[in-house]
C-alpha cells in the first residue's frame, strides 16, 4: 500500500516537472538558430520572425548547407534563378549562387522574398507560402482558374500535392513558433 502511494507521488512530481518544462521541451524540437539574422532581416523587410523560422524549419530544418534534390540552396532553400532575381532586386553586389550558403545572406534574401510575395498577394499567407514553394506564376494561374479559386483572390484548392503539404506544414510550424517565441519577438 505504501509503495503504491510513493509511486503515485513520484508520478505526480514527474508530471509537474514535465508541465513546467513543456515549453523547453518543445523549444528543443523547434529551435530558433540564427536568431540574430532572423530578427534583423524580418524587421528590415517587415516579415514576422516566427514565419521566417517556420519556413526555415520546413525548408532545411536549420541546416545552412542543405541542398534540395531540385537544386535549392541553404536555410531558406532558394533556387539559383530566384536567388539571382532577388539579388538583382536587392542590388546585392558581387552575387554568386554560392552566397546562398551564407546563412546571413540566405536569410536576408528569404525575408526580402517573403516581403515581396506578401506585397503581391496582399498578405494572404496561403498564397505567399504556395508561391514560395510552387512559384508565383503558378499561384497567379490558380487564382484565375475557378477549379482552384472561386473569387480570384483566395485559393480553395492547391493542385500541387507537394505545395499543399508545404503550406500546411509551414502554417503548423508557425503556430508552434508563435506559441513558443511570439512573446519574445513581440508578435501580435
Amino acid at each position: 500500500m505504501k509503495f503504491k502511494k510513493i509511486i503515485k507521488i513520484l508520478c505526480i512530481i514527474f508530471l509537474c516537472i514535465i508541465v513546467i518544462n513543456i515549453k523547453s521541451i518543445f523549444k528543443s524540437f523547434y529551435p530558433i538558430k540564427y536568431e540574430e539574422h532572423i530578427v534583423t532581416y524580418s524587421q528590415r523587410y517587415n516579415v514576422d520572425p516566427c514565419l521566417v523560422a517556420a519556413v526555415i524549419k520546413a525548408e532545411s530544418d536549420f541546416n545552412g548547407k542543405a541542398m534540395s534534390n531540385r537544386g535549392a540552396y541553404g536555410l531558406m532553400q532558394i533556387m539559383p534563378d530566384t536567388g539571382l532575381w532577388i539579388a538583382q532586386n536587392m542590388q546585392l553586389k558581387d552575387y554568386k549562387v554560392e552566397k546562398l550558403y551564407d546563412n546571413e545572406i540566405n536569410i536576408a534574401m528569404g525575408c526580402w522574398y517573403i516581403n515581396n510575395l506578401n506585397t503581391e498577394f496582399n498578405g494572404d499567407i496561403d498564397l505567399v507560402l504556395a508561391a514560395y514553394n510552387g512559384g508565383r506564376g503558378n499561384v497567379q494561374k490558380w487564382l484565375k482558374n475557378k477549379e482552384y479559386s472561386q473569387d480570384g483572390k483566395k485559393i480553395n484548392n492547391i493542385p500541387f500535392g507537394e505545395t499543399d503539404k508545404y503550406v500546411k506544414k509551414v502554417k503548423t510550424n508557425y503556430k508552434i513558433y508563435f506559441k513558443l517565441y511570439g512573446d519574445k519577438f513581440k508578435v501580435s
